[in-house]
């Protein structure tokens, strides 16, 4: 009875030591986590929540010969694989994010790879030091760094809410190859209340080291992911009435790439199961437009946001504005619509291929009956199009048809890009040049694509071309769609003075430096 007793109590006294470590496991100091992990002193599942405020890492172990490789791999693909440190080979510390660190032992738990497939889960790694000696540490950024930043924003973090390890999902996005690492991006979800997403984008887009913004806003479809309750790795997440599910690039993306490159022996930290680093999160202050990220809705089915910076959402907001004045007084304004110029080119931005429709009998007393204000706008917008790597198509009626054909192909020949169609054509050439918008199009995976800049602003509009065009559909018998005049003007307004002043005004905003 008494032995009895006393193991009773011991137990007891176990676990009132477990829940007084796990409740003060914010607060507890890495170096001091790390020691109670060495000696498995914890039952816990992952380290979400754990040393607030410090940087988490994902932990890729493979033979040194393929240590050149990955590290590639992880910079073609910095969003998931934010590379924080490489260790040399055999070396288990990593003296500048850690103090007395044992990558052997310092994760709660680690998955074996052999050949691509996972042989087995382990709390340590020392049966395997004579082979660790050959082989190379990756440590890279973790979401879990960021949560702390997250909190102080006000926005609550659910799966610690619900105390649980965050949902992992495969997407359909393909990351950038190196050699043999190759897979689809792995993304986290975390649910967010719609008011506080600009919010959440703001506190973790200054942590690039912790993958840094979301890479997707909404329709978890869009990504290629079924079923939000059926997480590839970590456990479901509930959102509330209200969350949008939002996802950031996840480190877990490397535990694929060791599954498909199928090294004879690798090693990986289980998702979920960090290693814990001294070093505190920086907080980096965003200092100018060019850097502040909006959020803004673009379909609500399916659910969409997209990511843009202040800098360029207020220059295409200035070519709504210049392209909203009336000089010929035919009632404009009351097609305008506020702020839709965006909304619009960012839809045309996320899409892989967009339908341009144009013509439109005005004259029928003449053949051809159609006007020339419609073919430009639309010639601008599929160059730019074009020049962005989209698929595109024009579409009109039979009637029309080979009028159409003729146009194109002279346009093509000349190089082409009214005022509507231009705007959308410069708003497009703004978005594709801001960095934060090309990161969010890529999902952080791939290099960005701004190197491509000087092939996009040739195939803006510009007075030349549109001086050129107008002269190919005055040959063509398509004329000012007020005056039925064969002249070089479109709408009664004449082209030079009026619509070659609208043109260099709209180039000068895309080109215009940050005030």
């Amino acid at each position: 009875m008494t032995s009895r007793m006393a193991s009773s109590e011991s137990k007891k006294n176990l676990e009132a030591e477990e829940m007084f470590v796990a409740g003060g496991l914010k607060s507890l100091l890495p170096h001091v986590l790390r020691r109670i992990i060495r000696c498995n002193r914890l039952s816990i599942s992952n380290t979400s929540g754990m040393a607030e405020g410090y940087k988490q890492a994902n932990v890729v172990i493979l033979h040194k010969s393929l240590a050149d490789d990955f590290e590639k791999f992880c910079h073609a693909n910095a969003g998931p694989l934010p590379l924080l440190y490489r260790s040399k080979p055999g070396d288990w510390k990593c003296p500048s994010l850690s103090s007395d660190s044992d990558i052997r032992t310092d994760c709660l738990q680690y998955r074996v790879y052999e050949h691509g497939a996972c042989t087995g889960t382990l709390k340590s790694l020392k049966e395997y030091s004579e082979q660790l000696k050959d082989m190379v540490t990756f440590y890279l950024g973790c979401s879990f760094s960021f949560e702390k930043a997250v909190q102080n924003a006000g926005i609550p973090v659910r799966n610690v809410e619900q105390k649980r390890n965050v949902s992992m999902y495969k997407t359909a996005v393909p990351c950038y190859s190196i050699s043999t690492f190759c897979c689809n991006l792995v993304v986290t979800m975390r649910p967010i209340p719609e008011s506080k997403l600009e919010a959440a984008v703001l506190a973790t887009s200054k942590l690039k080291e912790a993958h840094g913004a979301p890479v997707h806003m909404g329709d978890p479809g869009l990504l290629g992911i079924q079923d939000l309750s059926k997480p590839d790795y970590g456990d479901p997440v509930h959102l509330h009435p209200g969350d949008i599910p939002v996802f950031w690039a996840c480190g877990v993306t490397g535990v694929e790439a060791v599954i498909n490159c199928r090294a004879p022996l690798a090693f990986t930290h289980s998702p979920g199961c960090m290693f814990i680093t001294d070093l505190k999160n920086d907080n980096v202050t965003v200092r100018s437009s060019r850097e502040v990220p909006q959020v803004h809705c673009i379909s609500q089915d399916p659910l969409h946001y997209s990511i843009v910076s202040a800098e360029a959402a207020q220059k295409i907001k200035n070519l709504e504005t210049l392209i909203g004045i009336d000089p010929g007084d035919r009632g404009i304004i009351h097609l305008h619509c506020q702020d839709e110029l965006l909304k619009a080119c960012l839809s045309i931005s996320h899409a892989r291929s967009v339908l341009i429709t144009t013509g439109f009998p005005t004259h029928f007393t003449y053949e051809p009956p159609e006007e020339n204000d419609g073919p430009p706008g639309a010639l601008a917008i599929a160059a730019v199009l074009q020049a962005l790597e989209k698929e595109v198509a024009i579409v009109t009626d039979q009637r029309a048809m080979n009028l159409n054909k003729k146009i194109i192909e002279e346009a093509v020949q000349l190089g082409v890009s009214n005022w509507g169609g231009y705007a959308i054509a410069c708003a497009l050439y703004i978005l594709s040049t801001c960095e934060i918008h090309d990161r969010y199009l890529r999902k952080a995976v791939g290099f960005p694509q701004i190197s491509k800049k000087m092939g996009w602003l040739s195939a803006l509009p510009s007075v030349t071309k549109e001086e050129n065009l107008l002269k190919t559909l005055v040959q063509h018998g398509v004329r000012s769609g007020k005056t039925a005049s064969l002249e070089m003007e479109v709408d009664g307004l004449p082209f030079y003075d009026t619509h070659s002043v609208m043109i260099e005004k709209l180039l000068q905003e895309v080109q215009r430096g940050p005030s």
